[in-house]
């Protein structure tokens, strides 16, 4: 069993107003610049859309039936006050190769940002992709949860992560693997710390994204810590065969995040401005270009305070559940909500929803008798 690691120890209001939009928009910069590198398969551009003044913006912007998620969430997060000092979304990389952003895909990646709004400080949470858990599906399907996305798209996996974990997300940003490579790239690269066992896994992976996209890569010969480019940071981050498996890729896509990060701090105005633009046709997102754009000047007063993965490390386990093959189990889902709550909000002594209750308890039946 994987475990995971923190750095320094470090909700949202309801209503998206100045101070709000322009935090929860430094995490689409965010996005851009990093988070979703992790290991995405997409290998062709998103193709952009038609604003509602009938220019091409190159977003894939999408609007979210907000009010229904809201409704769909339990009470006990609606009148939680001290969540509403934070802001959440979900960030999201897809398992596709056809350029598929939207649904019918899988996420590779699922990630939690928090943001406290008085602080400006962003806790980064992975949810493991194979963990089991309600899929929000008809009939309260349970199995991993990275397949709600490929069933319902964002709002349906945002409604996964909202009923399981007692979250309000509204919002999402969704990305493929080029819109990384050429951002890194055009920050000049990241410095990542590479060791023996990680270097002929990025070789490979290198191999197979040219294959696939075109170009050529640099191998990486040397251990230690080094300037990675687009491609080799990108190919770090699909790494799962080395101790860890797919727990240390989750713990490397925030380490990208965060190097990512560190670089873009020392970058101009203008020069954020010009990757965002390029990469804008990769991402696929609820919120606004515009919104994007304005937020790029004040990348240096946020800080990654503290970074995990759900299910918490001495709470999980792994097991092969029957037809729904390998799956991360959380060995009590109300225990785990609680730590979750704790790690972001430092709200201690929280009480898990009916709904979280319940799902516990068929996680439980559903997994037990498959587990020594």
């Amino acid at each position: 069993m994987a475990t995971q690691t923190r750095r320094n120890t470090g909700r949202r209001n309801s209503k998206k107003s100045g101070n709000t939009g322009k935090i929860i928009l430094f995490l689409v910069e965010l996005a851009i610049l990093a988070v979703l590198a992790v290991g995405l398969w997409l290998v062709l551009k998103a193709t952009g859309t038609t604003g509602s003044d009938g220019k091409n913006t190159g977003v894939q912007k999408i609007t979210i039936k907000e009010e229904d998620i809201v409704v769909k969430m339990n009470e006990n997060v609606k009148n939680n006050e001290t969540m509403k000092g934070y802001r959440n979304i979900a960030l999201f990389g897809v398992d596709s190769r056809t350029g598929e952003l939207t649904q019918k895909t899988r996420t590779d990646t699922i990630m939690i940002a928090s943001i406290n709004l008085a602080t400006k400080e962003v806790k980064l949470c992975s949810v493991y992709r194979d963990t089991y858990l309600n899929q929000m599906g008809s009939g309260d399907s349970y199995g991993k949860c990275n397949a709600s996305y490929a069933y319902g798209g964002a709002e349906q996996a945002i409604m996964m992560l909202n009923s399981n974990l007692d979250m309000d997300i509204t919002d999402f940003i969704t990305i493929g693997f080029e819109g990384l490579r050429d951002v890194i790239d055009a920050l000049g690269g990241i410095y990542i710390e590479v060791d023996s066992e990680e270097i002929a896994h990025i070789n490979n992976y290198q191999i197979s994204m040219v294959e696939s996209m075109g170009g050529s890569y640099t191998p990486v010969t040397e251990t230690g810590y080094q300037l990675l480019d687009g491609l080799q940071a990108t190919a770090y981050c699909r790494i799962r065969y080395t101790a860890g498996n797919d727990f240390k890729r989750a713990e490397r896509q925030r380490e990208v995040l965060q190097a990512t990060l560190d670089v873009a701090k020392t970058a101009s105005l203008a020069d954020l401005t010009k990757i965002c633009n390029n990469v804008f046709s990769e991402v696929y997102t609820s919120l606004d270009v515009s919104e994007i754009l304005e937020i790029l000047g004040e990348v240096t007063q946020y800080n990654i305070v503290d970074e995990g993965g759900f299910p918490e490390a001495t709470q999980v386990t792994t097991g092969t559940i029957g037809s729904k093959g390998s799956c991360v189990i959380p060995l009590d889902l109300q225990s785990n909500v609680v730590w979750l709550h704790e790690f972001l909000f430092d709200e201690t002594g929280y009480v898990p929803s009916d709904n979280v209750i319940e799902y516990s308890t068929q996680i439980y039946k559903d997994t037990s008798q498959y587990l020594q």
